[in-house]
């Protein structure tokens, strides 16, 4: 009973009468029920479309077929980045009832032919086609290989304006038709087209044509692009259907992945999941971290965290030589660590002219043999030199005044202490970071390429499954030297079961280094989440990316953008646990909170 029903005056119409409305009645007349909370506040309805609220749906049946139908023709549809509804019915029709229909049916077609025949007119290939077409579907239909349904495919779109509604339309119309199939609008039938495009299971428009099994197994819709394998981690869920993106980056051509994303985006939350999922496959884990985010993860999974700076108690001695494996020579490894060392003082030293080149490159070799270190040495029996005997030896070279006046900050000036003491650090952890955020900036360069080249000289000593995640690596990328060991590192890694992550927020330091783009070109993962309009434009031509994708990019929340895998590409979000956002979580707030809950809980 309506509200107003309770305000009509009872007995007597000719006599004034008091209502009395009781609590209970005004209180189920407001209660909501569901109806009441997903119906729209309007509902009108035309011709060609219903009016819902502050949107407009509008619905399609396909009317016409080709002869032939190719696999997946209908996933460009599926795929369509637009809000839409599609309902596809599939009626069985008894096999021998449509026998019956085709007896009559080819006597027809095979009369036609006849009698053209007789009249001696030029044969009709469109007669004979269709012929070979019935003979062949009904000897299928009595071998029981095919069965015949009736099928209806209905597509309801959504739009805020007509117009947006009839460019959608266009857009479908012209993808269909270019397969010669036809759509129509359901015209006086669009509340019937609407409710048969609802999860009710209910054919209320009937629009049906006659499909055998194989062309309709080609409108199977479960056809989206998905990026998954048998075996991996869980880097994030596919936002086009819902479906787990799960990789193992070990199982493919090479091991290496890049992240570009703009501050503030997830970047870091991204590769910390992926690190906690890495763990529990059986593979180390060591990071260069340049802003102390990676210091409560490592505690929580019990890994070691090394803090590298200018007053730290942790150093690396970058003139330490690796034991060389079986199948390397010690000369090898000492010669290679040589020029690794030449590129650490063109480094530190801002820059080496051919001349100073030579003579740094002569200094180390005499270093190395002032401590009895020859290519014929046993590596692991000797003690390695230090910055100050190379400091020594530089000294007593001709030319090599401006060299040594520029060393000095490192062995006795504000700089001293950093890379002039025996290294003290190990990678005998499961989870190892490296920290260079209390280093100074025109340091930093400096430390990660020394953090790196010692990793890399632990990696090739003992084959293992690793993952080295270099974040914020533009800071690498800067310098032609970091940069060009970084690329050796990602080229060579796979050999050595290694795997490299390198993340970054500024893109343009990153691709303008010489090395940025065989980075990418040599990372088999790459994802791109949010990114800044001042970068979009060079990020769409590196990587391809359509106009849908760019602005997918420029509008995507913290934690979405695109996954790439090969030649493949999907739109991701990343989600966490409760217990791992916990864990990996960036954002100060929560940061804050949890520290407070630490600390009442007298975990700190």
């Amino acid at each position: 009973m309506a509200f107003l029903d309770f305000l009509k005056p009872k007995g007597d119409p000719n006599k004034n009468a008091v209502v009395s409305i009781m609590p209970e009645q005004i209180y189920r007349q407001g209660v909501l029920e569901l109806q009441d909370v997903i119906a729209p506040s309007a509902l009108k309805i035309t011709p060609r479309e219903l009016n819902l609220g502050d949107k407009i749906a509008r619905t399609f049946f396909v009317m016409s077929y080709p002869r032939t139908l190719t696999d997946s023709w209908f996933s460009p549809i599926i795929n369509l980045d637009r809000v839409l509804d599609i309902s596809i019915f599939i009626h069985p029709i008894e096999s021998a009832e449509i026998l019956r229909k085709f007896q009559k049916k080819v006597a027809e077609v095979q009369s036609q032919i006849m009698t053209r025949e007789e009249k001696g007119l030029v044969r009709d290939p469109v007669l004979d086609t269709a012929y070979q077409d019935l003979e062949t579907l009904r000897d299928e239909l009595q071998q029981a290989q095919e069965k015949i349904f009736d099928v209806g495919v209905y597509i309801t779109v959504y739009g805020s304006t007509t117009e947006e509604l009839d460019k959608i339309e266009s857009d479908i119309k012209s993808m269909l038709e270019s397969r010669l199939i036809y759509l129509k609008p359901a015209l006086f039938q669009q509340e019937q087209g609407f409710r048969s495009t609802l999860p009710l299971g209910t054919d209320e428009l009937g629009v049906n044509s006659k499909l055998n099994s194989s062309p309709l197994s080609s409108i199977f819709p479960f056809v989206s692009f998905d990026l998954t394998s048998d075996k991996g981690i869980l880097y994030g869920v596919n936002r086009h259907n819902a479906s787990l993106i799960l990789f193992d980056r070990f199982s493919l051509e090479n091991y290496n992945s890049v992240i570009f994303a703009k501050s503030g985006s997830g970047k870091s939350y991204t590769t910390k999941l992926e690190i906690l999922r890495t763990l529990m496959f059986d593979a180390d884990v060591l990071v260069i971290d340049p802003e102390r985010e990676y210091e409560f993860l490592s505690q929580t999974v019990g890994g070691r965290y090394f803090n590298i700076s200018l007053n730290s108690e942790h150093h690396i001695n970058p003139f330490d030589l690796p034991v060389p494996r079986e199948d390397e020579s010690p000369a090898d490894v000492l010669r290679s660590n040589i020029v690794a060392l030449v590129g650490l003082f063109r480094i530190m030293l801002s820059g080496l002219s051919p001349e100073e080149d030579a003579i740094i490159d002569k200094a180390i070799t005499e270093t190395y043999a002032l401590k009895d270190i020859s290519p014929d040495s046993n590596f692991a029996e000797l003690e390695p030199p230090l910055l100050s005997d190379f400091e020594l030896v530089l000294s007593g070279m001709e030319g090599s005044e401006s060299l040594v006046q520029r060393l000095s900050k490192y062995t006795k000036g504000t700089w001293s202490g950093f890379i002039n003491q025996p290294t003290n650090v190990d990678l005998n952890k499961k989870f190892v970071v490296f920290s260079v955020r209390d280093m100074e900036d025109d340091l930093k360069s400096v430390a990660m390429y020394i953090i790196t080249h010692f990793i890399w000289n632990a990696v090739r000593k003992n084959l293992k499954k690793r993952l080295l995640v270099i974040d914020e690596a533009w800071w690498m990328m800067k310098s032609d030297d970091t940069a060009s060991f970084l690329y050796g590192m990602a080229k060579r890694g796979r050999k050595y079961y290694l795997g490299l992550a390198t993340i970054t927020q500024d893109v343009d330091d990153f691709l303008k280094s010489p090395y940025g783009l065989p980075m990418i070109t040599n990372s088999s993962i790459q994802i791109l989440l949010k990114q800044s309009p001042t970068t979009i434009d060079k990020l769409q031509k590196t990587f391809n990316l359509s106009d849908e994708e760019k602005y997918l990019l420029l509008e995507s929340d913290v934690g979405e953008g695109i996954f790439f895998a090969g030649l493949k590409h999907v739109a991701i979000k990343i989600i966490a646990s409760y217990t791992e956002d916990q864990i990996i979580t960036s954002d100060p707030s929560q940061v804050l909170a949890l520290r407070r809950q630490r600390a009442e809980n007298g975990t700190v």
